[in-house]
């Protein structure tokens, strides 16, 4: 006889009441998944997450004690501790910095998605799946915000040379000018240059840094597909 499949084992960190149990109630009606916690603050989802060892975690993006970046900093410290934990981290915000953060050191086994998602079960069971099974996914509304940072017609990709492409995907992967230097056989100086280059052909020049390499990369993944966009089959 064909064993089933083992359900996916998912802890909900959510700090307002009613989300969270509407969040927790679709999700048990889903087959395949199982809901082993609930919690509402940082601090006991790190706890949940030791006690239960699911395989994703799925949390809002602002939760107690300092309502501003919990879910980011969680998805940050499950990259050392858990690295094989997928997260789903859900937003109100379609800025690009917030992305940027949660892929900052590589973009396997995570998810930014509106919080609007929840009332589209299906696009947020692809996320879960998805990240569970070592993907990324970027929620669409996300992807045409940055897409609105340039006027150029088609791929802003395809204005990139061979080498700043190749710079571009070092980035992607979280790595710093010199490590990037180091990966390519390039100077320090040539990477920089090379950076700058591709920025100004992106149309990011005038934003401060940290704001362009995350633009750069998200920009890279989704159009190269190694992020999927929010509603996209899994793998």
């Amino acid at each position: 006889m064909v064993e089933e499949p083992a359900a996916l084992r998912l802890v909900v960190a959510e700090d307002v009441l009613i989300t969270r149990e509407g969040i927790v109630r679709m999700l048990e009606r889903q087959e395949g998944i199982e809901v082993v916690a609930v919690c509402g603050d940082l601090p006991e989802l790190l706890a949940a997450v030791e006690a239960s060892r699911p395989d994703v975690v799925l949390t809002d993006i602002r939760m107690p004690p300092s309502h501003e970046d919990e879910g980011i900093r969680a998805a940050s410290e499950l990259r050392h501790s858990h690295p094989e934990m997928g997260v789903v981290v859900l937003s109100q915000f379609t800025e690009a910095a917030w992305a940027l953060e949660l892929f900052a050191e590589g973009s396997e086994r995570r998810a930014y998605l509106l919080k609007e998602r929840v009332s589209e079960p299906e696009q947020l069971l692809a996320a879960i799946r998805q990240v569970a099974g070592g993907g990324s996914v970027v929620d669409p509304k996300v992807v045409e915000a940055l897409m609105a940072i340039t006027t150029q017609k088609g791929s802003p990709l395809g204005h990139l040379s061979q080498r700043e492409l190749e710079v571009l995907a070092e980035i992607a992967q979280g790595k710093s000018n010199a490590a990037v230097a180091e990966a390519l056989v390039l100077s320090l100086r040539a990477v920089e240059k090379h950076i700058n280059s591709l920025f100004a052909k992106l149309g990011l020049s005038g934003e401060v840094d940290v704001h362009r390499r995350v633009k750069a990369v998200l920009l890279y993944l989704s159009e190269t597909g190694a992020i999927e966009r929010g509603g996209a089959s899994t793998t």
